[in-house]
């Protein structure tokens, strides 16, 4: 392929990424991999960050899937991962995809089903970190007062 010649979509880790953007950012676009990580990613594999995504070779591609695949094997650091110390395995591993969505909501059921207190929160729709919920967080519509609606209330009051 050559230099002139950029693929505009690059299908990576049952993804379609944008390949008019620079490596990290079009990384980025997979769920899991973070602007952060994908900078981390070509420097591992010494691929130059500022090329775009759509200009790498079908070799350099697979080697982008397998570093996101196993990065600690590439030498990226495990506080880089997504998912340390998993409960199931006890391993550093990093989630993409529909690996990532599954597990989040498999903590979140294990929450509920052992009641902690974010579980709890989780359960009853509230928010879970803290924040404040005498104002925000409402499900319904705005909550203040209606202004036409008074008048209108205060007008059929007056009348009877």
């Amino acid at each position: 392929m050559s230099q002139q010649e950029i693929r505009l979509i690059v299908r990576l880790l049952n993804t379609d990424l944008d390949g008019s953007k620079k490596i990290p950012y079009a990384l980025a676009g997979i769920r899991g991999v973070g602007i952060s990580l994908g900078y981390a990613i070509a420097r591992a594999l010494s691929i130059d960050p500022e090329l775009r995504l759509g200009q790498l070779s079908d070799q350099q591609l697979s080697l982008i899937e397998d570093c996101i695949k196993n990065p600690s094997k590439y030498g990226i650091p495990a506080w880089m991962l997504n998912n340390r110390r998993d409960p199931v395995t006890g391993r550093d591993l990093h989630l993409t995809g529909a690996e990532l969505e599954l597990s989040i909501k498999e903590y979140i059921q294990r929450e509920m089903r052992i009641k902690s207190w974010r579980g709890v929160r989780h359960s009853l729709g509230l928010k879970v970190r803290g924040q404040r919920t005498r104002t925000t967080g409402r499900k319904a519509g705005p909550v203040g007062v209606v202004r036409k609606a008074m008048e209108a209330a205060s007008k059929e009051s007056s009348k009877s």
